[in-house]
């Protein structure tokens, strides 16, 4: 895992760690937060290879519908607050399952795009068969919370190039 993310604002660089993006999103959803801080490691250095990329020319696009995702593109890119955040289900790869349809992310900045999909193993089908569960037990909201930490462990103990793939 890289130490930080680094983005620019009018030139002036700022690096943000998990934990930055962790206090900005609270405890909710660590799994959602470690997929897009592997996604923003892996696209940053293709879309700006030479310079960290200024955080209010990035848009994103993505099938995701998790809090923890959405927060840490706010928090580093700004990306929601200023319309550059889009969840758009037509980019759901359905022919991968549902528990890897979803994990489909589309960055743009200025002139390069780069679409990002996950690898197998980083996600459970058991994380998504319960995530998706309506009126779910307390027993299965307490092994939920166990399945999103295990997965952000998981996430974030690999190289953001072994957790996605550049696909375009």
């Amino acid at each position: 895992m890289s130490e930080t993310i680094a983005v620019a604002e009018n030139g002036t660089v700022i690096d943000f760690t998990v934990d930055d993006v962790m206090k900005y999103h609270g405890p909710g959803f660590p799994g959602g937060v470690a997929h897009a801080v592997k996604v923003l490691e892996r696209a940053l250095p293709v879309l700006s290879p030479d310079a960290p990329a200024e955080r209010r020319e990035i848009s994103v696009a993505t099938a995701h519908r998790g809090p923890g995702v959405r927060d840490t593109f706010e928090a580093v890119t700004r990306a929601v607050t200023d319309g550059r955040f889009t969840v758009d289900a037509e980019l759901e790869r359905r022919d991968r399952g549902q528990t890897l349809e979803r994990y489909v992310f589309v960055l743009t900045y200025r002139d390069r795009t780069v679409r990002l999909e996950i690898r197998d193993g980083f996600v459970t089908d058991e994380f998504i068969t319960l995530g998706r569960k309506a009126d779910r037990t307390d027993d299965e909201e307490a092994r939920l919370t166990v399945l999103k930490q295990e997965m952000a462990d998981r996430l974030l103990a690999a190289p953001a190039d072994e957790v996605y793939d550049i696909v375009n």
